[in-house]
């Protein structure tokens, strides 16, 4: 009996000590990771970083920005019940510019067009408005001749210059040059065979009016 007793004692004291020392190593696992080299706390930290910066990164890409308009949100006016052959040529919109003035002009009557009109294409903010100017002559060479003059005319930066084509044969040139009076504005001229126009805006508005313009 006090064989087994001190037996006891000793596993006993034993399991006290493992028991202390297990203590001790938790003890100083919590220090070393929360307190002194702060290891644990700059996971967290880097990890909630993380997930702000993809959280950030996925808002970004979800967000694109709006594509610009195709269609107006105008009514376009009607044409004059005598509208000649050109004048009905004119489209009724251009993307998102619906044409809502069109009536006779002269500011290229020296050249002796056949024909010539002044119209208006807007999109309803009249800032961005463009004014368009078409004529027509009897032969491809007159309408040429005042394509050479009028674009000889501009000084301001070219934008964009090339020839006209339709059905893959070429039919005329065009050039588009910023105002030189304003480079917010621009000025974009075309010849096609017996037919130039004169396109004039903004930039922005120019630009997108030019390159759809069915004639």
């Amino acid at each position: 009996m006090s064989h087994s007793s001190a037996s006891s004692g000793s596993s006993h004291a034993r399991l006290t000590v493992v028991v202390s020392v297990v203590a001790v190593l938790i003890v100083l696992a919590i220090l070393s990771a929360f307190v002194w080299p702060g290891w644990a706390l700059r996971s967290s930290s880097s990890g909630s970083a993380a997930g702000a910066s993809s959280s950030a990164s996925s808002a970004s890409g979800s967000a694109s920005s709006s594509p610009e308009a195709t269609k107006p949100t105008i009514s376009a006016s009607s044409l004059p019940t005598d509208a000649t052959s050109l004048l009905k040529a004119m489209p009724d919109s251009v993307l998102n510019f619906a044409r809502t003035e069109a009536s006779p002009s002269a500011s290229w009557t020296s050249a002796s067009p056949l024909e010539e009109y002044t119209l208006t294409y807007s999109t309803g903010v009249s800032s961005a408005d463009v004014t368009l100017i078409v004529a027509q002559w009897s032969t491809s060479d007159s309408a040429k001749s005042e394509y050479d003059s009028l674009t000889g005319a501009l000084t301001g930066t070219e934008i964009a210059a090339g020839n006209v084509k339709v059905s893959g044969t070429t039919t005329g040139s065009y050039v588009v040059r910023a105002d030189s009076s304003d480079s917010k504005k621009a000025v974009a001229v075309w010849q096609n065979d017996t037919a130039v126009f004169e396109a004039t805006g903004l930039r922005t508005s120019v630009t997108r009016f030019y390159e759809k313009f069915p004639l």
